[in-house]
């Protein structure tokens, strides 16, 4: 692995040593530096030259700051000679403006997907995109991974009961949903919801019976906690037992903290694809506030899909379950 090199951004450093650990090999010194008026200033401190780099930057809040960030590393490594530059995006920002909503509104995923390809990227590895067809903004090979072997193999482990039941928060979700209810042998129910605005949601109806059953809701974020509080609400109106969610990405912006704590939802499992709140600086959660969240690590998936991509091996079995 002489060519192999890893460099980390700023937003996940704890994430990307994790990633390094895997693979067996120290991450390049990278310094990360900002001028007072805000400008961000990178120096890659290492021989690159002929060398595969892989940076590690999730675009997770504050996204544009690392948005930034990562095309100027790769900017950086471009003109330093290396011979392939991977970009490393376990949260893909702007995911979620994927098609216009209405009249004089941006596909900004689509954007960004173009500021990557303008930097030169040679290949993105990312994971649990808001939408598969974002694959499709990309001129360059994209690996999209999913934490679906991560949580199935825990609740497989876990042990399940035939009293639990997979609940799917909106009709969109419902593919994914179902694979999870297949790989862990479980019914499913979906709820019929509409968005009121950015920060709203109204479930309106429960589709499947949830009487005195256990329910795991799966999505790929939790947000503002908008969906899941109010899937969560229906469900125990219905008469659902315990609720816990299961995200990927664990972004919990404001008022995040507030509807989990006023929600019936008694554990949420997220992976560590963004920081995790209590490990921030300014931390939005505190741990008197929302005691059960469960960081599981997607570390070492992403460091055997590097591995497999700098080996020019398949990826795609990444994707299953033990």
């Amino acid at each position: 692995m002489n060519n192999l090199m890893v460099f980390s951004g700023s937003s996940n450093i704890e994430l990307s040593k994790e990633i390094s650990g895997y693979i067996e090999k120290p991450l390049g010194n990278c310094i990360v530096k900002s001028f007072p008026d805000g400008e961000v200033m990178i120096k890659i401190e290492e021989d690159v030259r002929g060398k595969d780099c892989f940076v590690v930057q999730p675009t997770c809040p504050p996204v544009n700051d690392n948005l930034m960030e990562l095309l100027i590393i790769i900017d950086c490594l471009k003109r330093a000679s290396a011979r392939s530059i991977t970009a490393v995006v376990p949260y893909f920002g702007y995911a979620r403006q994927d098609r216009k909503t209405g009249g004089r509104t941006p596909i900004t995923a689509r954007l960004v997907a173009d500021l990557l390809s303008s930097a030169k990227v040679d290949r993105v590895l990312t994971m649990d995109l808001h939408a598969d067809q974002i694959e499709g903004f990309f001129n360059v090979p994209v690996d999209h991974l999913k934490a679906f072997p991560v949580f199935v193999n825990y609740f497989k482990k876990a042990g399940r009961t035939d009293n639990t039941m997979v609940l799917s928060p909106d009709i969109g979700n419902i593919k994914i949903a179902n694979m999870y209810a297949r790989a862990l042998d479980m019914s499913i129910a979906v709820i019929d919801k509409k968005r009121l605005n950015g920060n709203s949601i109204q479930a309106e109806t429960l589709i499947g019976d949830v009487q005195n059953k256990d329910i795991l809701i799966f999505d790929d974020m939790v947000s503002t906690a908008g969906t899941i509080q109010a899937a969560a609400f229906l469900a125990i109106d219905k008469g659902a037992k315990e609720i816990k969610v299961v995200a990927t990405h664990g972004l919990f912006t404001n008022p995040a903290e507030k509807r989990l704590r006023e929600s019936p939802i008694s554990e949420v499992f997220v992976t560590n694809t963004t920081p995790h709140p209590l490990n921030l600086k300014d931390k939005v959660m505190s741990q008197n506030d929302f005691p059960k969240i469960n960081v599981l690590s997607v570390g070492n998936l992403i460091g055997e899909a590097i591995l497999r991509i700098y080996y020019k091996r398949s990826v795609s079995v990444l994707l299953e379950s033990d």
